[in-house]
C-alpha cells in the first residue's frame, strides 16, 4: 500500500521523536534499528525511504533532543520571577535527574556522542552554543563581557552533577550533589568577574 507524502512525512516525524528518546533511554549503540522503528509504531522496512543511516537519524534525533531542551529551558525562564534561578531549579532537580528519556541530552548522550560521527555531533555543538547563550542572558550581571566564561564553568558543572546523580544508587548523596552543585552555580554567577 502506498502512503502519502503527507503520512509519510508524519511517518518520518514519529521516528525521529521517537529516536530521540530511545537514544536518550539506551544510548546510540544501545538500541537496533527495528525496535527504533517499533518505539515509533512502524516497522523497519521503510527506514530507509526516511533516512540515509543510523547516522542521520542519529544527528536528526539529537537535534530535536536539544532543540527540546532549549525550548524547556526558555519556557521556563519565562514564567519564573528569577529566570536564572527557575532554570537551575529545573535542571539540577531530583525530578530531572529521572527524566531519562525526555531529560538534557547532554547528560544522557554526552560521552556517547564524543564517540559518533560529526554528522551526529553537530546538533550537541549547536545545543551546547544555544545552553551557553541562554545562561549567558539570564545570568546576574550579563552585561559582563566575562559571563561567557562563567556560563561554560555552569553548564559543565550542572550537566556534570546531574550525571553523577543519576549513576548513584543512594538517594540521599544522589541528592545531595544536585544540591552542592545548585549552591556553587549561584556562587559562580554572582562572584565578580576577574579580568
Amino acid at each position: 500500500m502506498r502512503v502519502s507524502r503527507a503520512q509519510a512525512e508524519a511517518n518520518r516525524e514519529a521516528v525521529i521523536n521517537a529516536a530521540s528518546r530511545l537514544f536518550r533511554e539506551h544510548g546510540f549503540d544501545g538500541i537496533g534499528l527495528k525496535d527504533l522503528m517499533k518505539g515509533a509504531g512502524l516497522t523497519q522496512g521503510g527506514f530507509y525511504k526516511q533516512f540515509k543511516s543510523k547516522d542521520d537519524l542519529a544527528a536528526q534525533a539529537s537535534r530535536r533532543a536539544m532543540e527540546h531542551a532549549i525550548r524547556r529551558w526558555s519556557a521556563v525562564a519565562a514564567v519564573g520571577a528569577d529566570p536564572f534561578e527557575a532554570v537551575i531549579g529545573l535542571y539540577l532537580s531530583t525530578g530531572h535527574r529521572e527524566e531519562k528519556s525526555d531529560g538534557c541530552p547532554l547528560v544522557a548522550l554526552g560521552s556517547d556522542a564524543a564517540r559518533q560521527s560529526e554528522e551526529v555531533r553537530v546538533p550537541f555543538q549547536d545545543g551546547i552554543e544555544a545552553h551557553l547563550e541562554i545562561l549567558d542572558e539570564l545570568m546576574p550581571a550579563a552585561e559582563s563581557p566575562k559571563t561567557h566564561r562563567k556560563a561554560m564553568a555552569i553548564l559543565s558543572l550542572m550537566v556534570g552533577a546531574v550525571t553523577l546523580s543519576r549513576i548513584l544508587k543512594d538517594e540521599e548523596t544522589s541528592r545531595h550533589f544536585l544540591d552542592v552543585a545548585a549552591d556553587e552555580v549561584r556562587r559562580i554567577a554572582a562572584s565578580p568577574e576577574k579580568a
